[in-house]
């Protein structure tokens, strides 16, 4: 960066600080992840350059022979991937996918039916100040108050009383699998379309560690970094494309499922697509397709659970008792620290997790109960199950004795010695 250096030392500063965080911490939050040097010279390529409204082979501007080839290797690799008839890998990120779904299917004022967000859902699925809740009509189901897991008979019976016209599932801060088979024979009773936003667990469906969507959903929707590991945006996947919808903005005409999405993103919301970034998901997808990405994607989920173990026998209490993917959420009340404190404390010894909210919290968003924290990136630096062991052992150590600085310092000595050991950058030999 040495250029950087020279014309701007200040955010070249900040970018080695940030550098620096990052290699010396250890990266908890579930949503977050390390790409490949690969992908970060892509992202920070000369593509960054070109206006390329439209697709390939119907571009506004001239210019974009070569753009044309980057988005359709992203495409292909995409709809190879994922077994799917369509790909757009044109979304900005995934709130803007789910705006583009949305747009395609939906006229404002439909319903919608999707997770509540204090349950472990998403913003665009129907939170009442995200654009799903403003423009949309949207009903939500959450967890059992027992168990915190998904009741897929009360879901039915939420569907058959509110009749949305797209049933959401996928979650934020949900631990365990999620049965898209019943999902889909829900939408079916209710003759609702499908969305499946699988954007946290898309790399595990890759390697086989979660049930897939695709056989079920009539949309998939992915961000690209999470346990994809790749850079921010997002891919729009259509199993299939054949059936013709009523066009919302030209009623006299139909289109298939991929023309509403395509045109929904351009001309609908989105003007020139970032090709930096689409080369980037291009080179992400290459890399999840490598045998190597099936290992990642199994050790996620045995980091996760050898994590969980160890948190559970320190008497910390795990929504719904553990997890089957790569997060864990965590309730604190038993210790006397709310999510924000139980944040900070962890932060300050170098260990970063998210304040998040509980099912049925009784604290406030920003102060929640709760705590979120994730295997993916720290799998990507080499981490395996005995390592995790003892970082639950530190966590339990830190949120166990808030006041204790002497112990607060030997932690954050301890997690020093763990980062030197396994680089940002780490290559794994298998």
């Amino acid at each position: 960066m040495s250029k950087l250096k020279e014309s701007d030392s200040e955010i070249y500063e900040l970018i080695q600080a940030e550098k620096h965080r990052q290699q010396e911490g250890l990266e908890m939050i579930p949503s977050e992840n390390f790409t490949s040097p690969a992908v970060l010279e892509a992202l920070g390529s000369v593509l960054t350059n070109k206006y390329s409204e439209g697709y390939p082979g119907a571009r506004y501007y001239g210019g974009n022979e070569f753009i044309d080839q980057v988005e359709n290797l992203a495409r292909e690799r995409a709809k190879a991937l994922f077994q799917v008839a369509h790909a757009n890998v044109q979304p900005y990120s995934g709130s803007p996918a789910n705006l583009a779904i949305y747009f395609a299917l939906l006229n404002p004022g439909d319903k919608v039916l999707g997770q509540s967000l204090t349950m472990g859902g998403h913003l665009t699925h129907g939170y009442k100040l995200n654009f799903s809740g403003k423009f949309y009509q949207a009903a939500t189901y959450g967890v059992d108050s027992k168990t915190h897991l998904l009741n897929y008979e009360e879901i039915r019976k939420i569907a058959l009383a509110e009749k949305p016209k797209m049933l959401i599932c996928g979650a934020s801060a949900y631990p365990r699998i999620i049965d898209f088979q019943k999902f889909r024979e829900i939408a079916d009773e209710v003759n609702a379309y499908l969305l499946a936003d699988i954007s946290h667990i898309t790399g595990l469906i890759i390697a086989g560690e979660h049930p897939s969507p695709v056989p079920y959903a009539d949309i998939v929707m992915t961000t690209t970094h999470k346990t994809l590991r790749g850079p921010r945006g997002a891919i729009i996947l259509l199993p299939k494309v054949e059936d013709r919808f009523h066009d919302l903005y030209h009623p006299t005409s139909k289109r298939n499922l991929a023309e509403l999405i395509d045109a929904a993103i351009i001309p609908g919301l989105q003007g020139g697509p970032h090709n930096h970034q689409t080369a980037a998901i291009a080179v992400a997808l290459k890399e999840a397709d490598a045998p190597e990405f099936k290992i990642y994607g199994r050790q996620i989920v045995l980091n996760a659970k050898a994590l969980s173990e160890t948190l559970s026998a320190q008497g910390l209490d795990l929504i719904t008792g553990g997890t089957d993917n790569h997060l864990l959420l965590i309730d604190l009340t038993n210790l006397g620290l709310s999510g924000k404190q139980a944040e900070t404390l962890l932060d300050s010894v170098g260990i970063t997790v998210n304040k998040n909210l509980i099912p049925f919290d009784r604290r406030k968003p920003l102060d929640p109960s709760g705590i979120r924290l994730g295997t993916p990136a720290l799998t990507t630096r080499g981490f395996k199950t005995d390592a995790m062991r003892e970082i639950g052992l530190l966590i339990a150590r830190v949120l166990k004795n808030p006041n204790d600085s002497a112990t607060h310092i030997e932690v954050k000595e301890r997690v020093r010695s763990l980062t030197k050991t396994h680089p940002l950058f780490y290559k794994s030999s298998n």
